[in-house]
């Protein structure tokens, strides 16, 4: 009965991921998501990790800076968890003429492999995550979605053992000095730097 329930269990497995989102079905979309225009200088990402039964288990901000060099990139991640965790990984990227972009780094067992097409990426890598002590092959089925120039939303199905165990889910935005053109006042209201201006202007006069 035990094996029956097993059988059972991978085949429903394999026709979910059968009827999986492919990344063809992003082809001519826009705005065009590029690894090498996107990750260059520094980023920002907010994210958290859920278990299977969609329950979070940790929080986490990331800083990042990414640099690229003819196909050759480097992403620095620093990864600090609502725990008091901290986190650092350094991806290696390339992109290959083909289309393909790949991925090493420390902790990646099996190096990620992916394309693009439109606003969507897809790439698959085998991480190895410490848990309660002992560190496991965790399978990501990794997609980033870009919104904008500056915003993409990252999404990662964990598996072992062909069996879901998780998600991760990031918001990742470039810094840019276009951000700071609104300025937050203590009231909540955002005033621009112009209108601050004529503020200051008009109190001077005073």
């Amino acid at each position: 009965m035990k094996i029956l329930l097993m059988i059972l269990t991978l085949v429903l497995a394999s026709l979910l991921a059968s009827c999986s989102s492919k990344i063809e079905d992003y082809a001519g979309t826009t705005p065009a998501l590029e690894l090498d225009e996107f990750f260059r200088g520094e980023l920002v990402a907010f994210g958290m990790v859920q278990d299977r039964s969609g329950r979070v288990l940790r929080r986490f901000k990331v800083d990042m800076v990414a640099s690229w060099k003819d196909n050759q990139g480097i992403l620095e991640e620093n990864f600090v968890y609502d725990d008091g965790e901290r986190q650092r990984r350094t991806w290696r990227l390339e992109k290959h003429a083909d289309g393909r972009y790949t991925g090493t780094a420390g902790d990646v067992v099996i190096p990620a492999e992916g394309r693009t097409r439109g606003y969507a990426l897809n790439w698959r890598y085998t991480l190895a995550v410490p848990v309660d002590g002992r560190v496991w092959n965790i399978d990501f089925n990794d997609w980033m979605y870009l919104l904008d120039e500056d915003r993409l939303i990252n999404r990662a199905e964990m598996t072992k053992w062909g069996f879901n165990v998780g998600e991760v889910t990031l918001w990742i935005e470039r810094k840019s000095d276009r951000n700071d053109s609104l300025i937050p006042q203590k009231s909540g209201v955002e005033i621009s730097s112009s209108e601050r201006e004529k503020l200051g202007t008009n109190t001077s006069r005073k």
